[in-house]
Formats: C-alpha cells, sequence, structure tokens
C-alpha cells in the first residue's frame, strides 16, 4: 500500500494518517508539496518499524529479560499509539502484541530455570553440609581444616535459594565449622600440653645419660641405657625442634658409652683369643668320648669328662661371639652323659625291678588256676566255658611275657 491510501495532505498543509478510528492529523510540512510532506511522515512510520523490528529481534533471540522486554513493548506500543508518523500504526501495534505471548513464555521458562538452579543449589548445599558435618564428627586435624575452607568457598559460590532453607542450612554449615574448630584447637592445646611434659621427661633423660656417658660399668649402665630408652619412647614426642635437639644429646650420650664398651670389649676378645683355641681342642676331645658312651663305658667317660670340665673352667673367658657356639657344644656332651646316667639308673631302680617280679609271680600263680579249671571244664564237657577259659590263659601268657621281658632290663 501506498503513502497515499495511509495518509492525505490538506490544502494547508496538514497531513493525516488513517486509523481503524477515522483519520489523525500528525502535523504539518507547509513548506514543500504534498509528495514531499507524507514522504517526511512515511519517513517516520520506516523508523518507528525499525524500531519495532529490532524489539521483535531482541524479544525471540531472548536477549533481555522478560520484565526488561515487557516494559520496551509498553515504550515502543505508546510510541506507536501517538506516532506522528503516516503508515499502518495498526499492523505495528498488532506486531507489538504478539510478542506479549512470547514474553510470557519466555517468563514461564525462565521461572523454571530459576527454579531448577535453585533446587540444584539446594541439593549441592545440603551435600557441603552433610560433608562438613562428617568433617566436624573426626578427628582428621591435619587436612579437614583446609576442606572446610573449600567447602566455604564453593558455598558462597552456589546461589541463594529461598531464605528460609538457605538460613536453615547456613546454621548447620556454621555449626559444623565452629564444632569442628573447637575440637581441632582443643585437640592441638592437649597436644601442646602432652608435647611440653614430654620436653620436661626427655631433658631429664638427657641429663641422666649424659652422666653415664662415661661409665666404665659395662653391664649396669647398658642395661640403664636400654631403661632410657624404654622411658624416652614411653614420653611420646615433644616440640620437634625441641625434640630434635634433645634426640641428637641423648644418641650422643649413647653412642659415647657404647663406643668405649664396644672398644673395650674388642680388646678383651683378643685378649681371649687363645682360650677359645685351647676350648676347641677340649671340645674335640669330649666329641671323642661319644663312641665310648655308646659302648656302655659310661664310669669311664665320667671321669674323662670330669677331667675336661676341669680344665675348660680353667681355660677362662672366650670372645663374645664365641661363647655360645662353643657352650652348646660341651653342653650337648654333657647332657648326653645325663642321659647314658638316666638310662642306667631307669634300668637298675630297685623298686621297679621289685614291681616287675611281684608282677610276674601273681601272674604265674592265675595261669596255674586258670589252668586248673580249664582241665576242670574239659573233663565235665563245658564246651563254652572252656572257649572262654582258653581266651583268658593265652591273654595272662601274653601279660606274663611283656613282664617277664620288662624284668629282664633291670636285671
Amino acid at each position: 500500500m501506498t503513502s497515499e491510501q495511509w495518509g492525505r495532505v490538506d490544502d494547508e498543509g496538514t497531513v493525516y494518517v488513517r486509523t481503524a478510528d477515522g483519520e489523525r492529523a500528525v502535523g504539518q510540512y507547509p513548506e514543500g508539496s504534498a509528495e514531499e510532506a507524507l514522504a517526511f511522515f512515511t519517513n517516520r512510520y520506516d523508523q518507528l518499524a525499525f524500531e519495532v523490528e529490532q524489539l521483535e529481534r531482541r524479544v525471540h533471540t531472548a536477549k533481555t529479560s522478560p520484565e526488561e522486554a515487557t516494559e520496551a513493548v509498553k515504550t515502543v506500543k505508546a510510541k506507536v499509539a501517538d506516532a506522528r508518523a503516516v503508515g499502518d500504526l495498526a499492523a505495528l501495534t498488532a506486531r507489538l502484541d504478539a510478542l506479549t505471548p512470547v514474553i510470557a513464555t519466555q517468563r514461564e521458562a525462565r521461572k523454571a530455570e530459576r527454579a531448577a538452579r535453585a533446587e540444584e543449589a539446594r541439593t549441592q548445599k545440603e551435600t557441603l553440609v552433610s560433608e562438613a558435618e562428617r568433617l566436624a564428627e573426626g578427628t582428621d586435624w591435619r587436612n579437614g581444616a583446609n576442606r572446610l575452607r573449600d567447602l566455604l568457598e564453593q558455598w558462597k559460590a552456589l546461589p541463594r535459594i529461598d531464605r528460609a532453607s538457605d538460613d536453615a542450612l547456613w546454621r548447620r554449615f556454621s555449626t559444623a565449622r565452629t564444632a569442628y574448630t573447637r575440637r581441632r584447637k582443643a585437640h592441638f592445646a592437649e597436644l601442646n600440653e602432652k608435647r611440653e611434659g614430654a620436653r620436661i621427661i626427655k631433658e631429664r633423660l638427657v641429663v641422666e645419660a649424659e652422666e653415664l656417658a662415661n661409665s666404665t660399668d659395662w653391664g649396669p649402665t647398658a642395661g640403664r641405657y636400654r631403661d632410657l630408652m624404654r622411658q624416652w619412647k614411653a614420653a611420646g614426642p615433644a616440640p620437634k625442634d625441641v625434640d630434635d635437639a634433645l634426640w641428637k644429646r641423648f644418641r650422643g650420650a649413647q653412642d659415647t658409652f657404647f663406643g668405649a664398651r664396644d672398644a673395650a670389649n674388642a680388646a678383651l676378645d683378643a685378649e681371649f683369643a687363645g682360650n677359645a683355641k685351647v676350648k676347641e681342642v677340649l671340645l674335640a676331645e669330649a666329641q671323642a668320648l661319644l663312641p665310648q658312651l655308646e659302648q656302655g663305658d659310661l664310669d669311664g667317660v665320667k671321669r674323662a669328662f670330669h677331667d675336661i670340665a676341669d680344665r675348660w673352667d680353667a681355660a677362662g673367658k672366650v670372645p663374645r661371639d664365641r661363647i655360645k657356639e662353643l657352650e652348646n657344644g660341651i653342653r650337648r656332651i654333657e647332657q648326653a652323659i645325663k642321659a647314658a646316667e638316666d638310662e642306667q639308673w631307669r634300668k637298675s631302680d630297685p623298686e621297679k625291678s621289685a614291681r616287675a617280679d611281684d608282677m610276674i609271680h601273681k601272674l604265674e600263680a592265675a595261669i596255674a588256676q586258670v589252668e586248673a579249671d580249664l582241665t576242670a571244664a574239659r573233663a565235665s564237657g563245658d564246651d563254652r566255658k572252656v572257649a572262654s577259659l582258653e581266651e583268658n590263659l593265652e591273654s595272662r601268657k601274653q601279660f606274663l611275657d611283656m613282664a617277664k621281658r620288662a624284668s629282664a632290663d633291670f636285671s
């Protein structure tokens, strides 16, 4: 449609726009022709149509919020209603009205998105609260504080939800952090107290260890150092820098004492090396008695071993690393002789021999009685009794044979 169809210019140069409600004057253009007047006001319409088009684009692409879009539509509609322009103003109004349901749809969509984000934020905050409460009940003092700081930063990054829920969750979160912090402070206060106690104990132990460092009473002093070490471990840790310094002094005192003891023992070991060679010869001599012991010459073996034992004692001490080897060797010979003595006594025990002889006499008497009963039973033809007596007689004869062999061991 041409501009002439939407407006006209009268003889005085007044320009009118045609609307559904009739003509409305939009202005005058007295200096130009009617065509120029219509063109001027038509251009104004084109500018207004461009503004509507731009608003449509922003609304359809959701470049602006529903609230801002609603205000923009309202503003532009007011411009169209009072527009001093020539053109299809009703069509512009219709286009603006068509944006209302679009904006309503966008408003509902954004509302749903906000609800979804709020629900997601609620879930995330509940997760943060649950973890904070779990940490508050734990004893991970090293990592717990750092983790709670991370959880706080995550909380700050989340959007707020409805005020009541947000406040309730925050109270739980804050309470958990406070509880953890209090317990952590109490733990480290107690730990510091224990470490201070350990420092006092260890300082006393260090003083005693340093006093013992130059002792030459090797055995008792070594035992005392072992006691001091047990007390050191039982005391627990002191503050680290103090603990390290005290340990250095304690260890230094130990090293001084045990170094001197080892040097003294090395000198003794060198002195006792000759004694070990003597005992090696005596041990070989004692081991040579074993075949003689197996042949039954217990008295001869005992006399010879007694002489070896005297010379063994006279040989004196040996180096520490040879003590166990040599003592175990001579002890095995001694135990073999003792075992042979015990066996000889077992076989010659008069009480056991008497008990064995008494058992033989009783079994022989019982067998004689069973034989007499068996003869009588056979004579009477009592087969059943004969069978029973024969079984009884065989059993007693077996016991008698065993008793005689046992008695022979004691003879």
